[in-house]
């Protein structure tokens, strides 16, 4: 029997699934930690955490499925993207990952804008420069820790530090290396240009490869850690968009998804990559040459249902859906504002916080909790918005993440976005994916179509808007972003006085 096994690096957790080679799901484990924030707008993560989740993980996986180690043929890596780990020359950690969703970084997004200037930023990045990325985190570690500057000599993304323990080798991939602002995006590599503006050494960045290349076998001693069998090929993955795009079965030219994890993101597939001259959306590099991704994405997906389930006491998600579900669309006019870290597409505001609106004396929880749901399908409906004015279209999404898992919050998805959602029948899309790259670095499948053919199948119906609600909830987005730009100001004063 031939397995193959996909690790997914997330914000709040790390995935372990493990697959046989026609699909099969043997069996998925997760292992949960969490961010510490010491300041208001701060997001960190020890790569220690990541290191010990894997492993442990991945030995609750074997005991659990009793398949030889030796029978995996492949395992490869979906990773949270634009996070930075810093080593010094003996491998060590230098200091704790600077996360996507850390908004310390404003003063450093400003020098960036100011030194490139609008030209060069679309001619050199094609992406919005926003706190949370690669090159501003770097950059704030010069300004404010310049001891811990001194030691770098290697600099990776969060899933490249798991495969640099697991194979002694550091290297990344085109699509999460495209989301550091230090990649060149229309030719698949580092660029100097940009480094030398920044003075930063090249010798510091890792070697770029495909999604699907074989960058190593698993060494004796992360073999003897996790109990897997030492010189098991390891591919290279990719960056969760990319990922999850895979384990969806999102391959083509035209094909959609929508995500609501911790963050939230919509993702189109292109065969070309595309500036958008307000820079409110990203383009990355796709799982091969050729391929590209332009995607929205809001910073407080998931993470605000989670906000304000942790305020309630924690209560059980199938209370929440039972209670979402009783509230009719438009929530009793309450309106929520997922700016709780700040926002990326369409606003690119760091400086923002979230706000209920509507609140009178006969709103419960059920309400709110709908008006969170409602909130952040609003703003992945900008997201689509700003897409479709830059030519993407599709006749229907594949939603995934944490929200698909919630039959009320997939229904106010279609409801408000007026178009049908398909389903992947597997709650592990990122993990899927990377097993399925894992099978074509290693032969199994002869591209990564064919593993999609073979291994990812849908959820028996789709979707459907309820278009009665659709003109509902018409009504509410405007009144959504007219919110945000009667408000902004008010948001950003709110904000810069809770951190001060």
């Amino acid at each position: 029997m031939e397995y193959l096994l996909g690790i997914d690096l997330g914000t709040s957790s790390l995935k372990v699934l493990l697959i046989q080679s026609d699909g099969t799901v043997q069996a998925s484990v997760s292992q949960n930690y969490q961010f510490t924030s010491l300041q208001n707008g701060d997001a960190e993560q020890d790569p220690h955490d990541w290191w010990e989740a894997c492993v442990k993980a991945v030995r609750v996986l074997l005991k659990t499925t009793d398949v030889p180690p030796e029978e995996i043929r492949g395992i490869s890596f979906s990773g949270q993207m634009h996070g930075v780990v810093i080593l010094d020359e003996n491998h060590e950690v230098v200091r704790s990952a600077i996360l996507h969703c850390d908004a310390r970084t404003s003063k450093q997004v400003q020098f960036i804008k100011e030194t490139l200037g609008k030209e060069q930023i679309g001619e050199l990045v094609m992406n919005p420069i926003y706190a949370g990325f690669l090159l501003p985190s770097l950059l704030w570690i010069r300004d404010n820790e310049p001891d811990n500057f001194k030691k770098i000599r290697y600099v990776m993304l969060p899933k490249d530090y798991l495969k640099f323990r697991l194979t002694g080798i550091i290297c990344s991939d085109y699509s999460d290396a495209s989301a550091t602002l230090v990649f060149d995006i229309k030719e698949n590599k580092w660029s100097t240009k940009i480094m030398k503006i920044f003075q930063l050494p090249e010798e510091w960045f890792p070697d770029c490869y495909e999604t699907m290349a074989v960058i190593g076998e698993v060494t004796s001693q992360a073999a003897s850690e996790m109990g897997l069998c030492k010189l098991t090929k390891v591919v290279n993955g990719g960056g969760d968009q990319v990922m999850q795009g895979i384990g969806n079965g999102i391959t083509k030219v035209g094909e959609a998804s929508v995500n609501i994890g911790t963050s939230g993101q919509v993702s189109f597939q292109s065969d070309h990559p595309i500036l958008n001259p307000t820079f409110s959306t990203n383009t990355f590099c796709g799982y091969e040459k050729g391929r590209w991704i332009t995607m929205g994405a809001i910073m407080n997906a998931g993470l605000s249902l989670r906000w304000f389930n942790n305020i309630l006491g924690n209560i059980d998600y199938q209370t929440i859906n039972e209670e979402v579900a009783s509230i009719q669309p438009g929530s009793g006019g309450v309106i929520f504002l997922p700016y709780l870290n700040g926002e990326r597409t369409p606003h690119l505001n760091p400086n923002i916080s979230g706000e209920f609106i509507g609140l009178n004396l006969n709103t419960t929880r059920a309400h709110m909790l709908r008006a969170i749901m409602e909130g952040v399908a609003y703003a992945l409906n900008q997201c689509m918005e700003v897409c479709k004015d830059l030519g993407l279209r599709a006749d229907y999404m594949v939603a995934s993440g944490g929200g698909a898992k919630s039959e009320p919050w997939l229904q106010i998805q279609a409801d408000i976005f007026g178009i049908p959602l398909k389903i992947a029948d597997t709650d592990e899309q990122a993990s899927l994916g990377a097993a399925i790259v894992a099978g074509v670095g290693v032969g199994i499948y002869k591209d990564i179509q064919e593993g999609c053919e073979k291994v990812v199948c849908y959820k028996e119906g789709v979707v459907e808007p309820n278009m009665k609600n659709h003109k509902i909830y018409c009504k509410y987005y405007k009144a959504y972003k007219e919110a945000y730009v009667d408000g902004v100001e008010i948001l950003e004063s709110v904000t810069r006085l809770g951190r001060r």
